[in-house]
């Protein structure tokens, strides 16, 4: 590739727009050859299967096209396969540019939901005071199957 070619192709890939419409246009003209090879594989298979040789049986040149008619089937899918990656790109490359343009949106109204949800107050607790609390609930020291006094299982 040139560097002109390059450098347009880096233009395409920045802007979203172009880039679906790159995509379309690939897809174009991949239907167009889609066409093209569905029409060669009708007019083969007519032609292959009505060459038949001195001392075939009816179903000899049916098997002789066999190989060739699921080769040009195969290329049709994978056409298919490759145009319908094409629609899949496209939509994908928009998507990804509508998340990224709203995205500073939602991280402002997290954040703010954020400032909502914890009060300045319950920030600035003293941890002191959640450890004494805990040493006088009745749960919170080790206890052992053999201390059953006070009726508590380990």
């Amino acid at each position: 590739m040139t560097d002109e070619h390059e450098s347009a192709l880096r233009g395409v890939a920045q802007n979203p727009d172009a880039f679906v419409a790159y995509l379309g246009d690939i897809q174009r003209v991949l239907l167009g050859i889609a066409k093209s090879l569905e029409t060669l594989q009708q007019e083969t298979r007519v032609h292959l299967r009505s060459t038949h040789v001195e001392g075939d049986r009816w179903y000899h040149a049916r098997l002789r096209a066999l190989p060739l008619e699921r080769q040009l089937k195969d290329i049709l899918r994978h056409l298919e396969a490759v145009t319908a990656g094409l629609e899949k790109g496209a939509y994908k490359r928009r998507a990804h540019d509508d998340e990224v343009n709203a995205l500073p949106g939602k991280r402002r109204e997290k954040a703010i939901e954020k400032g909502k949800k914890i009060p300045p107050a319950l920030a600035t607790t003293n941890s002191a005071e959640s450890v004494t609390a805990s040493a006088d609930s009745r749960y919170g020291g080790p206890t052992s199957i053999f201390d059953l006094s006070e009726k508590r299982s380990a």
